[in-house]
C-alpha cells in the first residue's frame, strides 16, 4: 500500500470485532495514522472496521456521531479493498469521493447481471456510474453509443418498499432522465428486483429492468 496516500491526520481509529458473523464497533479514543490504527486493531481486536451493508453503516453512525474515524478501506492501484480481506462490495461514498471529481467513464462490453457488473466495477475501477447532473449524463451518452447491448447498466437501483430510486453511493436520485413510463411509478415488489439502465440508442434515456438481465455496463474510473 502506498503510504504517501495517507496524511498524518488527527483522527480517531475505529476497530471492529467479528462475532457470530455480526460486526461490533469499538471507538478507540486515540489519535493515529491509518497504518497505526490498523496495527492497533489487529493487535487488540480483529481489524479496522468493515461494513457489509447499510445496517452496518447506521450502527457506525450511531457510534461516531459527527466525528471522523478511520475504517478499513484502502486503495490498491485502481481498486478499493478492505483491510480484513473481506469481499464486501458495500460502499457509501460521499459526493465527490473517492477524490473522483475528475473520474473518467469506461464502457465494459461484457454482458453481466447488475450485481455482477457492480462487483466488477468495484474490483477493477471505482464503481458503477452514478449520474448526478446533465454534464455526467452527456458523458454517459457519449460512451454508451459504442455498447453491444440495447441497454447499459448504471449504478441505479430501486428500494421497492419505499418506492425510491437510489444511486449505489446511497444518494437519492435528484437529477433524472427517465424514459416515459419508467422510474416514476411504483415497481411491483413481488417480481424481480429492478435496476436502472440507460438506452444505448435513441435519446438514451433511463429505463427500469430486472436485475438479472445481462447487459454491458459503465464504470467510473480514476
Amino acid at each position: 500500500m502506498d503510504q504517501t496516500l495517507y496524511f498524518i491526520l488527527l483522527l480517531i481509529a475505529l476497530c471492529s470485532i467479528s462475532e457470530c458473523a455480526l460486526h461490533q464497533y469499538h471507538i478507540i479514543n486515540e489519535r493515529k495514522t491509518w497504518t497505526e490504527a490498523q496495527r492497533f486493531c489487529r493487535e487488540k481486536y480483529t481489524d479496522l472496521a468493515t461494513m457489509d451493508n447499510m445496517n452496518d453503516m447506521n450502527e457506525l453512525k450511531k457510534s461516531v456521531n459527527d466525528g471522523t474515524v478511520w475504517i478499513g478501506l484502502f486503495r490498491v492501484r485502481d481498486s478499493w479493498q478492505w483491510s480484513d480481506q473481506s469481499d464486501s462490495s458495500f460502499r457509501y461514498w460521499n459526493t465527490g469521493e473517492p477524490n473522483n471529481a475528475g473520474d473518467k467513464l469506461i464502457l465494459i462490453k461484457v454482458n453481466l447481471t447488475w450485481s455482477e457488473a457492480l462487483r466488477y466495477c468495484r474490483q477493477n475501477h471505482v464503481d458503477l456510474v452514478s449520474v448526478h447532473s446533465q454534464e455526467v449524463q452527456s458523458r454517459v451518452m457519449n460512451v454508451v453509443k459504442r455498447a453491444s447491448t440495447a441497454e447499459v447498466w448504471l449504478g441505479l437501483h430501486n428500494y421497492c418498499i419505499m418506492n425510491m430510486w437510489l444511486w449505489v453511493s446511497g444518494e437519492i436520485v435528484c437529477y433524472q432522465y427517465w424514459a416515459p413510463g419508467n422510474g416514476m411509478t411504483q415497481e411491483n415488489c413481488k417480481l424481480e428486483k429492478r435496476k436502472g439502465a440507460v438506452q444505448s440508442g435513441g435519446d438514451q434515456r433511463w429505463i427500469s429492468l430486472p436485475e438479472t438481465d445481462k447487459l454491458n455496463f459503465i464504470c467510473s474510473r480514476y
